[in-house]
């Protein structure tokens, strides 16, 4: 039984309820304290740190490589998809406003996709970055965000590599410490945060949204905001929210590592950087996209023995047995029945910003704008 102190503080009813401490979530509580700096706003987060995808992806500040782009227009049309670019692009507009670079290790690198040999002509290629290059110079104000280096996969020292292409408006930074900043900013603006705590049901009480949690008590708020990816799936069983396994491993200090970026293959299934001088590698989803639907934090063999074959044949080739790997884990993502993240009012006090499809660190501050806009107080 709770204290008549912690009911009327830790446990009083909010004005808004944000279940979900990943990046949409604390970017949502980041413009919703500035829409309404008066308001009680807690946020909820099920894990003793955010575990889905906000710190266990790759580190990527990128709003879509050359090729993942080129099959959005062709499933989505051309417009869907410079809307996607559009939110991510701002996104990360809005991360460099934000943060210093030196505080989350932000670093416009410049990103890189690798076309595998016979995958594509020298002439389609040049079709394909003509018309990205059209399209996307609105946004970034650049005649050629894409352009062909080929002539770098000798020095870059990539196997069974047919085109390389830049993207100079890419980068990198530290998922981790991007995470810590929001939450010491949000600390500082008032913003509750409880760790731990899990929403298991949402149910109407008078004027109030009544959430149940697993730590055996419920809270109280007008409004309600699900950024949880499985929270939203269970708590709202009509929302298409799809769960999509991304593993990871990373390897031990390289040596004269003769590159830097962040790169991108087949579409973005698969996706690498430096770290320092240690590869990290991840992707290989499309492999088992079965088996990889899954909420399950593990690795798997099969993912794993596809990263490590491509890290040996595509990334380092003939370098085999001059480093391991040190490291793997997994993250979830959530994917929607479209490519769009959900954002959306159901009803007038509960609301979703969920399903950022595997590209959160640049979506999550623009779909936190606009979910913010959503609630009225």
């Amino acid at each position: 039984m709770f204290s008549i102190w912690e009911q009327e503080s830790f446990l009083a009813p909010a004005d808004i309820l944000i279940v979900g401490g990943g990046f949409a979530g604390l970017w949502s509580a980041w413009h919703l304290r500035r829409r309404y700096p008066r308001a009680g706003i807690v946020l909820l987060e099920r894990d003793l740190i955010p575990m889905g995808a906000s710190t266990r992806n790759a580190g990527f500040a990128c709003f879509g490589s050359a090729g993942e782009l080129v099959a959005d227009a062709v499933a989505l049309g051309n417009d869907r998809m410079l809307e996607l670019v559009e939110l991510r692009y701002r996104g990360l507009r809005q991360i460099e406003k934000t943060f210093s670079a030196r505080r989350i290790d932000l670093d416009w690198c410049g990103g890189y996709e690798l076309f595998g040999e016979g995958t594509i002509t020298r002439d389609e290629l040049a079709g394909q970055l003509e018309m990205l290059n059209i399209l996307l110079k609105p946004f970034t104000g650049s005649r050629r965000t894409f352009r062909d280096v080929s002539h770098k996969i000798g020095d870059f020292g990539f196997g069974a590599t047919g085109f390389l292409v830049r993207n100079k408006a890419e980068g990198s930074l530290h998922s981790g410490k991007l995470v810590r900043a929001l939450q010491k900013s949000l600390h500082k603006q008032d913003v509750q945060l409880l760790y731990g705590i899990a929403a298991t049901g949402i149910h109407e009480d008078g004027d109030l949204l009544r959430v149940a949690t697993g730590a055996g008590f419920d809270l109280k708020a007008r409004h309600v905001l699900l950024c949880n990816n499985t929270s939203a799936r269970h708590l709202i069983p009509e929302l298409t929210v799809t769960p999509a396994r991304g593993q990871v491993l990373l390897t031990s200090p390289i040596p004269h590592l003769p590159w830097k970026g962040t790169f991108h293959a087949d579409e973005g299934y698969y996706y690498f950087r430096n770290l320092g001088n240690r590869v990290l590698l991840g992707g290989a989803r499309n492999k088992a996209i079965e088996e990889e639907t899954s909420d399950d934090r593990v690795t798997t063999a099969l993912i794993q023995g596809e990263l490590e074959r491509f890290l040996d044949t595509v990334v380092l080739p003939g370098r085999s047995g001059s480093y391991s790997i040190e490291h793997r884990w997994s993250g979830i993502m959530g994917m929607g029945a479209e490519k769009a993240p959900l954002v959306k009012a159901h009803g007038e006090r509960l609301y979703t910003a969920v399903a950022l499809g595997g590209i959160g660190v640049a979506a999550a501050p623009e779909v936190g704008r606009q979910v913010a806009e959503l609630i009225s107080l």
